[in-house]
């Protein structure tokens, strides 16, 4: 798993996390704009904790059967 496995789950973690916390912003009545920022910040920093994880137990040998993210998984 190379560094480009590694971003490009980045960015899906980080996608997916920011339009969920945006839209449950959004319909709590914040403004769109507001809605945006805080899901950005907070996909950002969730992928980051994220696939740091993924970066420690997988230099670990610890494999994720929900990541299926391991040749041997797929």
């Amino acid at each position: 798993m190379g560094t480009a496995f590694w971003v490009k789950r980045f960015f899906v973690v980080m996608l997916g996390a920011a339009a969920i916390i945006s839209l449950v912003q959004w319909l709590k009545g914040h403004g769109l704009e507001y809605a945006l920022v805080q899901g950005v910040l907070w996909g950002a920093i969730s992928a980051t904790i994220f696939v740091s994880a993924r970066i420690y137990q997988s230099r670990r040998g610890m494999h994720c059967s929900i990541c299926k993210d391991t040749p041997e998984m797929r």
